[in-house]
């Protein structure tokens, strides 16, 4: 799992070959910390998807710039381009689903 910034989304996701999840979160989100086991278990089972969180407090234009006005709000790259978009705390089944 990586921290990523506004300075950093560019490398970790938006260049990165295959699947990134990213996870828009907050440390005082009670749904995002309830989702944060889905999304460990889900890149444990699937060393091939890298994980990257953004705190949308500490990079709320980074969040802004995609629309995240909910979270947590999980967005799917692959191979740099944004291909799906989950909203709230969703199952396992689901994430699996938008991969």
């Amino acid at each position: 799992m990586i921290n990523a910034t506004k300075e950093t989304f560019q490398s970790e996701v938006l260049d990165a070959k295959g699947t990134v999840l990213v996870d828009f979160w907050a440390d005082w989100c009670g749904p995002c910390k309830m989702f944060a086991p889905v999304l460990d278990e889900v890149v444990a089972e699937h060393p091939e998807v890298k994980l990257v969180k953004v705190d949308v407090d500490k990079e709320f234009e980074l969040a802004q710039s995609y629309r995240v006005s909910s979270i947590p709000t999980l967005l799917v790259f692959k191979d740099g381009e944004l291909k799906e978009t989950s909203v709230g705390s969703v199952s396992k089944e689901r994430v699996l689903g938008l991969l």
